[in-house]
């Protein structure tokens, strides 16, 4: 028999426990939504190969819950005694809708997100979060984006506004 969670701010099933603070939601979350999209949108106007829309969003974000979970995996756990070479993609930060129903879709990804060190932002959005996401990224719907560390003007805005603010 499961014990009864005493932590109500907790989510089922996570193994870290998250706080209301933790969460995206209202204008906080417009802000979040409202900066990607301006740092994409920057980022693509400085980029000078002028490749189709789909193909440079696909090389800056990883979009969807398995292609999230596949860089993820393929980055080294970070330890302290180990000198590794870092591969070829890394995620800067972790999106993830936080009221997607079955949970199970999607909390495997703070989990591998703490082991890689790649911070995790929730978002929710009275069951509309998904749908913001989705815009977000050209598509109907996503529960989890994942922002690709290219150096570019999508991560300096990231790791100035968000990444930083939130450590």
């Amino acid at each position: 028999m499961k014990a009864p969670m005493r932590n109500p701010q907790k989510i089922e099933g996570d193994s870290s426990s998250v706080k209301e603070s933790d969460y995206y939601e209202g204008e906080r979350l417009s802000h979040l939504l409202g900066l990607i999209q301006r740092g994409t949108e920057t980022s693509k106007l400085l980029n000078v190969n002028s490749l189709p829309e789909k193909i440079w969003l696909k090389q800056q974000i990883a979009i969807g819950i398995n292609e999230v979970t596949r860089v993820l995996e393929r980055m080294k756990p970070n330890t302290c005694d180990q000198q590794q070479q870092s591969p070829s993609v890394q995620l800067q930060v972790v999106i993830v809708v936080a009221d997607c129903k079955p949970r199970m879709l999607t909390k495997h990804i703070s989990n591998l997100a703490a082991s890689r060190n790649v911070p995790v932002l929730y978002i929710r959005d009275n069951r509309r979060a998904s749908l913001r996401l989705g815009e977000l990224v050209k598509l109907k719907t996503a529960l989890a984006i994942g922002v690709k560390a290219r150096g570019n003007n999508l991560n300096q805005l990231l790791e100035r506004e968000i990444v930083q603010r939130d450590s």
